[in-house]
């Protein structure tokens, strides 16, 4: 049995996927396919390498030393073609808490950011629990594939301080071209709009698409860019809190720095520390091997969603992530009906789309990262429940 067919159970692991279900779902009866994590082990490289930090048993406070900061700098050139400094790095536990620093450290209060909706649910407690606004560049979806306004775009910029891509996005799974972000960001530098950019899912792309970091595209952009990326998504180490931030700009990096510092969030664990290094110094293979699974499961999905239901779903052409974000509009049911009969009726647990903005209604977001045989049972229970209505 290869190492992405195996099931482990996760229940009683404290694990938020499998173990929060009653509070989330009102139930334990649900096949959980909804919070971003995987249900396949680390490389076992990272395992290997975190049981050997175990057995030493001291774990004192702990550096980034040039090693790490090394692997980092390799990964992002061999796998993105970015060439970026050690200097650039700083480091939190996680990106969700850099945004929350960034935001603070180049925003005000009451300042105007924009994001590109429907969007990752973080963004807008980003942004409105720091006292600041939302403003939105509403994505289009036409013929199953979602498109910029770049009009619509370029006028808000008029009126914002920051713009907060999300690059591959979560939940749509577009993977940006060259020239896209290449327009996002000429107007971003037009517009002098700092561009805050997550690109968390760099590395979970599909196949035959290629990611390109938004500040790699030239000097000046680089320039007005934050990046923040980590390994968490793509070896399955959320749990372990490690995430760094690519700043070329000197000043803006010694703020964001200050802020970090506040915060008491510039440093990583040390179990973060050991896990990141050795996923990046070892874990190409296991990850080109997960792409292939993923890509598969996601035809799988797919296919059977589509036709099986006679078209009643429609999946939305996905090029990167490990989530399928399926429209449910044919089932004319409001975003309430729609979540009661996934949990009720097919018995599935994922994430409604109304939650990642009222763009995403009426869609429902499907985790993927999960052997195949959970993928087959997850389709089939949502199938039987769509062929009853």
């Amino acid at each position: 049995m290869g190492i992405f067919e195996e099931i482990h159970d996760r229940k009683n692991t404290r694990s938020v996927k499998w173990d929060m279900l009653k509070p989330v779902f009102q139930t334990d009866d649900v096949l959980p396919m909804w919070v971003a994590d995987m249900d396949f082990k680390a490389p076992q490289a990272v395992n290997d390498a975190l049981k050997a930090r175990a057995d030493h048993g001291i774990y004192g406070y702990t550096i980034i030393d040039e090693d790490i900061k090394k692997s980092i700098t390799n990964w992002v050139e061999n796998r993105h073609n970015w060439t970026i400094k050690q200097d650039w790095l700083s480091f939190s536990p996680g990106v969700v808490a850099s945004l929350h620093m960034a935001v603070q450290t180049f925003t005000k209060p009451h300042d105007k950011v924009l994001i590109q909706t429907p969007v990752y649910t973080p963004f807008y407690k980003v942004i409105e629990g720091h006292d600041r606004q939302i403003v939105k560049n509403k994505l289009q979806l036409k013929d199953n594939y979602y498109h910029i306004d770049f009009a619509d775009f370029e006028e808000k910029l008029k009126e914002v301080q920051a713009f907060m891509l999300c690059s591959p996005h979560n939940p749509v799974g577009r993977v940006w071209t060259e020239e896209e972000l290449q327009k996002m960001a000429e107007l971003c530098l037009k517009h002098d709009v700092i561009i805050l950019s997550d690109e968390i899912h760099a590395d979970l792309i599909y196949p035959g698409q290629k990611h390109v970091p938004i500040a790699s595209l030239s000097a000046d952009i680089a320039n007005q860019t934050i990046t923040f990326m980590s390994p968490s998504k793509t070896f399955n180490l959320a749990g372990l809190q490690a995430s760094y931030i690519i700043t070329a700009n000197e000043d803006k990096r010694n703020a964001l720095s200050e802020q970090l510092e506040k915060q008491g969030h510039h440093m990583l664990n040390t179990m973060g520390n050991t896990a990141l290094y050795a996923a990046y110094e070892h874990g190409e293979e296991w990850l080109d091997e997960l792409r292939n699974v993923l890509k598969e499961n996601q035809d799988y999905a797919t296919e059977l969603l589509e036709e099986k239901t006679g078209g009643k779903l429609q999946v939305i052409r996905s090029e990167g992530t490990y989530l399928l974000w399926i429209d449910c509009s044919k089932l004319n049911m409001d975003k309430t009906a729609l979540k009661k009969f996934m949990i009720e009726t097919a018995k599935v647990g994922l994430n409604a789309g109304a939650d990642y903005g009222e763009e995403g209604d009426p869609f429902m977001r499907m985790n993927l990262a999960c052997p195949k045989q959970i993928v087959e049972e997850g389709v089939d229970r949502i199938v039987k429940a769509v062929n009853t209505l």
